[in-house]
């Protein structure tokens, strides 16, 4: 998802949060004006500096003199406490902005990754997309919540402080003025390299996670495999290219505002050596000199803040793109409008497949179904048998609509092209077993629940009697509400794979996917869940349709058919005893199997 051109993008790509800021226009306006009240106070306090000097310092009687003065500390002590209440109000407005925008980013960008279909995943790795959930939005916030306002106040007090001075001397300020327009020209282009190296340095911090998070989920696989140096190594190696593009962006960035310091500073010195100047000359009073320190410092430190600011911006415009990247990313699956009627939901789906021809994304060259036709009449229970590779999983998968086929080519439920259907209404009536059991981590209740977060307790405990999964529930230490750790660590295989069946059988499908639902399982445990599953698919009139994959012959010879598929295509089915008896493909894997 990195691309050259997208390295060069102008710091306009903070316009990409204007959707987020708009909802809070009423917080921005409130922010922006106690930045307003904090940043006139501090320029008030030099005008109140001036009438300090010469107005309470001057020849007078004692008593007169202590009155002024109490008088004008009294005066600065007010501009002091204005500014403390303002820049409070200023730092928790915008604060609270920060915080709401960045968490709105995060739920946007978040949900917008949950609509994308496998196939993005197949090209974006998890590890950067978790990177620009938690790292990128992080610069993001930095800059709303801290960065911007910082510097608004600043070019608000450094123009005003630069009015002022041009006001009270414009000769000299006006060469002043001149001097620091010929600093932003070379101030743009070290901008313009911070912010490649920026967006270089956030890349890199995304590799490095997408490293960790591959490595973290296998970490059993890696420690069984002694790969544990070599892919710290990795890691290592991830990380360090990081570093090494941190560092490359802190030093252009440290060239950056060392320039605009030092540049700024000699301007400004040069007006306040002018400023003593006059004062020695008579044309300046000692107070109007001190006015005039207090808003060269004033100026000074805003331009500092500035340059500092102007990297934050630049490191959060890079951020900023990299975000809108991936939320502007089109869901690759138009969802469609077809809703079931409610009658139509008490019997099981009919499939066709008619010529489908499919390719992976990642593998465009290499067809997963090549041709394939296939009929399922409702409440049929059929099993796909063929080797690794023949395309099996892909049906399951399409008729799940991951991945949409060819528009010249159909794929129809409940004779409704699966384009045409809503897919929370598809998904909805299909319950899923897959190969690999996905435990969250949550109680066993809810676990068993996730697919029907509307079921109550005693249903969840039926669908786990239903998978055999009830005994061994209630034998966890807290029973049904046993926290089962990350990926169900406190589980074995077989128990996993049971709580998963239950999950399925909780929905009440019309369409039952079975992707080697029992390969994980011990032989007693096959036993009793392959008898939960007979009893499923042949409770209530036989209302579901089943797809069946198996290695194992044994749990598919009930099928009412098999299919027996190769290089994507259907090359055999029929019942058992039939495909037996034809001594093709089929009998061939039986033979095997059962010999072995």
């Amino acid at each position: 998802m990195n691309s050259p051109a997208s390295a060069k993008a102008s710091p306009h790509a903070l316009g990409g949060l204007r959707p987020f800021l708009s909802p809070y226009r009423g917080a921005i306006g409130l922010a922006l004006l106690f930045l307003l009240l904090a940043a006139g106070a501090t320029l008030v306090f030099p005008q109140a500096l001036r009438s300090l000097i010469d107005g309470g310092l001057l020849p007078a009687h004692r008593d007169q003199q202590a009155l002024a003065l109490g008088q004008h500390f009294g005066a600065l002590f007010g501009v002091a406490a204005a500014l403390a209440v303002f820049s409070a109000a200023r730092f928790y407005t915008v604060s609270w902005l920060g915080e709401r925008i960045t968490a709105d980013l995060r739920d946007a960008v978040y949900a917008h990754v949950l609509d994308q279909s496998p196939a993005f995943f197949e090209t974006t790795q998890t590890g950067e997309v978790l990177s620009r959930l938690t790292a990128d939005t992080t610069l993001v916030q930095t800059v709303v919540g801290s960065s911007l306002s910082m510097g608004l106040r600043n070019g608000v007090m450094g123009l005003g402080a630069l009015g002022m001075l041009v006001w009270t001397n414009p000769l000299v300020m006006g060469q002043v003025l001149l001097a620091l327009m010929l600093i932003v020209a070379p101030s743009v282009w070290f901008g313009r390299r911070v912010r490649r190296l920026s967006r270089a340095s956030q890349d890199r911090v995304a590799d490095a996670s997408a490293v960790a998070a591959e490595v973290l989920n296998a970490v059993s696989t890696v420690q069984a495999n002694n790969a544990g140096l070599r892919e710290a190594t990795r890691f290592t190696a991830a990380t360090e290219a990081a570093f090494q593009t941190a560092v490359r962006r802190s030093k252009a960035r440290s060239v950056l505002v060392a320039f605009v310091i030092m540049a700024t500073s000699a301007a400004l010195l040069w007006g306040l050596y002018e400023g003593t100047q006059a004062v020695m000359r008579g044309r300046l009073s000692a107070g109007e000199l001190g006015q005039t320190v207090v808003y060269v410092l004033i100026l000074a430190s805003s331009a500092a803040v500035l340059g500092e600011v102007y990297g934050d911006l630049l490191r959060a415009a890079g951020a900023t793109e990299r975000l809108m990247e991936l939320l502007h990313t089109p869901p690759t699956l138009r969802n469609g409008h077809h809703v079931p009627a409610s009658a139509d939901l008490a019997a099981g789906v009919a499939i066709d497949f008619e010529n489908v021809q499919f390719h992976y994304p990642s593998r465009p060259q290499q067809a997963a179904l090549n041709h394939f036709t296939l009929q399922i009449a409702p409440g049929e229970t059929v099993a796909l048998v063929g080797s690794s590779g023949a395309g099996k999983s892909t049906v399951l998968q399409l008729l799940q609509r991951f991945y949409d086929v060819s528009p010249t080519q159909a794929i129809r439920l409940d004779g409704v092209p699966l384009a045409d259907w809503d897919l929370d209404a598809l998904r909805a009536q299909i319950g899923v077993v897959p190969q690999d059991a996905v435990i969250f981590s949550n109680t066993a209740l809810e676990n068993i629940r996730y697919g029907t977060p509307q079921a109550t307790d005693a249903e969840v405990m039926a669908a786990a009697r239903e998978a055999f999964a009830d005994e061994f529930i209630r034998a966890l230490p807290e029973g049904y509400h046993t926290f089962l750790g990350e990926r169900g660590v406190r589980l074995s295989g077989g128990q996993k794979q049971r709580l998963s069946i239950a999950r399925a059988l909780l929905r009440r499908p019309r369409l039952l996917l079975l992707d080697e639902a029992t390969s994980a399982l011990d032989a007693e445990s096959e036993r009793m869940v392959q008898a939960a599953l007979d009893a499923a698919l042949n409770a209530g009139e036989r209302q579901r349709t089943t797809l069946v994959i198996a290695h194992r012959l044994a749990t598919v010879q009930k099928s009412d058919r098999i299919v027996v598929l190769d290089l994507g295509q259907v090359v055999e089915q029929g019942r058992h005893e039939d495909l037996m008896a034809l001594g093709g493909v089929y009998a061939r894997f039986a033979n095997m199997q059962l010999l072995s």
